[in-house]
């Protein structure tokens, strides 16, 4: 019997290739994995956009805020003004009149007493 040369006939021989683990996945998997990818992209991308939104949005509301109120308060002052100086004078009118000595033919007023 004849053999051809080469390798005896009870040694494998290596006819099938093994594919390596990233190249084990099907396409199926493949996507899921770009899917899941772009998922934790788009989240990291939302909470950048968020966070730079309320670092805006807290500044223009603040000064939207704030423009507001002078505003209020620039329309309210001259009523303010007004409710002042009408409580001055009663406050300062009432002090005279209990301070006016009194005269022989009025009734007898509360007199206060120094220290």
């Amino acid at each position: 019997m004849s053999r051809p040369p080469g390798p005896p006939a009870y040694v494998p021989t290596l006819t099938e290739i093994v594919p390596t683990a990233s190249s084990r996945e099907t396409p199926d998997e493949r996507a899921m994995v770009e899917m899941a990818a772009a998922t934790d992209l788009q989240a990291l991308m939302v909470q950048r956009v968020l966070r730079h939104v309320d670092g805006v949005l807290e500044t223009r509301l603040r000064e939207a805020t704030e423009q507001l109120i002078r505003e209020h308060v620039l329309a309210l002052l001259p009523q303010l003004l007004d409710e002042v100086e009408r409580v001055v004078r009663e406050s300062v009118s009432q002090s005279f009149q209990r301070e006016m000595p009194v005269s022989p033919g009025q009734p007898d007023r509360q007199k206060s007493t120094l220290p």
